[in-house]
């Protein structure tokens, strides 16, 4: 890949309003995207992980209003569910066979795609992906990556969580367990922000001399950073569940497994499909809640939707980390059309937002909590 640099971005609540982008963020365009004209009417294959969370409704959105200031055209195209990897394979496949000026990619799996990437760069497909990176992508494959930067985003949920149960921690007269739902184990986006939130909850622990644990799914057991005792004698363990596959049920019945037990004291669901199988968990134990003094599960989501706002809203959370999946959608397009036009790039990272009742309608934060 190319050179990075970090582009601060700041949102901008007019974005959801209508307004046009680019009059509306002329000031805070990255450099390498102003006065940016498409040479040619481009048209882009845009692989989003699915349909079946509104997160993509909202990359949609950023996405059109971007192809319509840049008169270039676009598809979205993605298989039923997240877990339908070889699904989103083929098509992959089959728009590469078209030949087309770029290619936008939300891969489901990142190690799934790596022939897909080599044989862009060697047609001279510059393809351009958003939401999630791919770490081992081919050499010249991967011209810019337009993504949350999710072990900070992860890092987010884990500092808010641990300063409302930090009192219950220090207090507790046994071993206590913090859950986290990963919908995946698969996507390095999942995977960056599930070990954002474990590594960041283990130094804030230890920080006050707790020992801690890790258990649960291998992949981010392993990935863990500074566990220093077995989870027989530690102070906290950290128990992280991955579902079969990525649907709200199933990472329901993996919720209601941590929250099933008497010690468990907050737990967080790291996307829309795993924040809201936590929700759909409580439902049947109703133990969340926003007030861990008297005995309530602290529950943290991420992304937003009805569902997650509302539990938001009512206290049933905490609150959530929103990602700009509008913003990703936009600049997806806008990188595209510069690498059509031959332009080198530098990577375009996005923060995480936490948001609670207090802040719901902060104009950094109100355009962000999409349906």
């Amino acid at each position: 890949m190319k050179a990075k640099k970090v582009i601060a971005l700041v949102m901008c609540a007019a974005m959801v309003a209508g307004m046009s982008a680019s009059s509306v963020m002329a000031a805070d365009m990255p450099e390498q995207f102003k006065d940016l004209k498409a040479n040619e009417a481009y048209d882009f294959p845009m692989m989003v992980k699915s349909f079946q969370s509104t997160y993509w409704d909202a990359a949609q959105e950023g996405m059109k209003k971007a192809a319509d200031e840049l008169g270039v055209t676009y598809k979205a195209q993605g298989p039923n569910s997240e877990s339908d990897i070889a699904d989103q394979v083929n098509m992959i496949n089959t728009a590469i066979a078209s030949n087309p000026a770029g290619l936008g990619l939300a891969a489901c799996d990142t190690s799934s795609v790596l022939d897909a990437l080599q044989e862009c760069a060697d047609k001279g497909i510059p393809v351009v992906t958003f939401d999630t990176g791919v770490a081992d992508a081919p050499e010249g494959s991967v011209v810019c990556e337009v993504c949350t930067d999710n072990t900070q985003a992860g890092s987010v949920a884990a500092e808010n969580m641990y300063n409302a149960i930090k009192d219950v921690v220090a207090n507790a007269e046994g071993q206590v367990i913090i859950g986290e739902v990963n919908q995946d184990a698969t996507a390095q986006n999942i995977q960056q922000r599930g070990g954002g939130f474990i590594d960041k909850m283990i130094e804030l622990l230890q920080a006050d001399g707790k020992t801690v644990a890790v258990k649960g799914n291998e992949f981010y057991v392993n990935a863990a950073k500074g566990a220093d005792a077995e989870e027989a004698d530690a102070d906290v363990v950290i128990q992280v569940a991955v579902p079969a596959q990525t649907t709200v049920e199933l990472c329901s019945t993996e919720a209601q497994a941590i929250l099933s037990q008497e010690n468990c004291i907050a737990i967080f669901g790291s996307n829309q499909t795993a924040a809201e199988g936590v929700l759909a968990a409580n439902a049947n134990l109703n133990v969340l809640g926003s007030d861990p003094a008297n005995g309530d599960v602290v529950g943290v989501g991420f992304d937003a939707g009805s569902i997650i706002k509302a539990a938001v809203q009512d206290g049933t959370f905490l609150g959530a980390v929103t990602q700009s999946p509008l913003m990703m959608g936009y600049y997806a397009i806008y990188a595209l059309t510069a690498a059509a036009n031959g332009q080198e790039l530098e990577d375009v990272p996005t923060d995480g937002y936490w948001y609670d009742s207090t802040n719901m309608d902060d104009e950094e934060i109100a355009p962000n909590l999409y349906d």
